[in-house]
């Protein structure tokens, strides 16, 4: 494997890595996979775009922006729709996810259509390292998505309300015993959540293109890192992506480019075949 093909599998890995560590959370907290995941990042690339490009605000500016907007339409989301469905089975509230990423993204092709949009940043050439490209905006991303991880795990690690979100992840009706407020937790995650999301968005604008379906393509390839490292740990998630990073550019080896989404896909079957708890998951015991 080239220099190049390892710096790309890292920008990848850095790509998916936020929302996936995101989707681990949520999971942990909500207990459904939700697919509405896409529809979050699409909706955070769009307002990043509105923010950036519409009100001419710089590029970080708008980043807070969607990172905030994107916050409140996933916790708003929750509350109207999930919420009220937390006594449904995982696969009803799955179901329900997709039907929400699908109309999200419609509602963004409604007001600003199917075409192909970009930030408005200035062009910079490429630096070159050992024969190998590395634009500054894809460093960006490396270097915000290791700040990411390493905030996430002291947020988790040594503050009060991310313990509070490890007890309601472990032992929902053991941390309500103790007296841990499930609802207030499950509002931060969510927000926690879905600013991440809306970062996502704007890494998703700057290395790849702004559209409609911008969230979806990258969902599969966040599902496969989220189950590789083990569904509900966010630490997992984090590896995880890495190795579907590195495992997607060792594709183009022997296949073409346009197999690379089918990485994904091959890695979710496979391991659910083998080990269906991922890599940092611990099996479910039944008794």
């Amino acid at each position: 494997m080239s220099l190049q093909m390892i710096i790309n599998a890292l920008v990848n890995a850095a790509l998916i890595a936020p929302p996936a560590m995101a989707f681990s959370l949520l999971f942990g907290i909500l207990r459904f996979p939700n697919f509405a995941i896409g529809g979050y990042i699409t909706v955070g690339a769009f307002a990043a775009y509105t923010f950036n490009v519409v009100f001419g605000l710089s590029l970080p500016l708008a980043a807070a922006g969607a990172m905030a907007f994107t916050a409140l339409v996933v916790w708003g989301t929750h509350i109207i729709v999930f919420r009220p469905m937390q006594e449904q089975s995982a696969i009803t509230l799955l179901v329900v996810s997709m039907a929400v990423t699908l109309i999200l993204e419609n509602v963004i092709r409604f007001f600003f259509s199917s075409d192909v949009r970009g930030f408005d940043i200035p062009l910079e050439r490429p630096w070159k390292v050992m024969n190998a490209h590395i634009t500054p905006e894809q460093l960006q991303i490396i270097a915000w998505s290791l700040v990411i991880g390493v905030s996430l795990h002291l947020l988790l690690a040594h503050t009060r309300i991310g313990r509070a979100m490890r007890a309601v992840a472990d032992n929902p009706m053991l941390a309500a015993i103790r007296g841990v407020n499930a609802a207030r937790v499950t509002a931060f995650t969510t927000a926690v959540c879905g600013a991440l999301f809306g970062l996502t968005g704007v890494f998703a604008g700057l290395d790849l293109v702004i559209e409609p379906l911008v969230g979806w393509n990258l969902t599969i390839p966040i599902f496969a890192a989220a189950i590789l490292g083990g569904i509900g740990s966010p630490y997992g998630a984090i590896l995880g992506a890495l190795l579907v990073g590195l495992a997607e550019e060792a594709t183009i080896l022997v296949l073409p480019s346009t197999y690379k989404v089918a990485v994904g896909f091959v890695i979710i079957a496979v391991l659910l075949l083998l080990r269906p708890q991922g890599l940092f998951g611990t099996a479910e015991i039944k008794k």
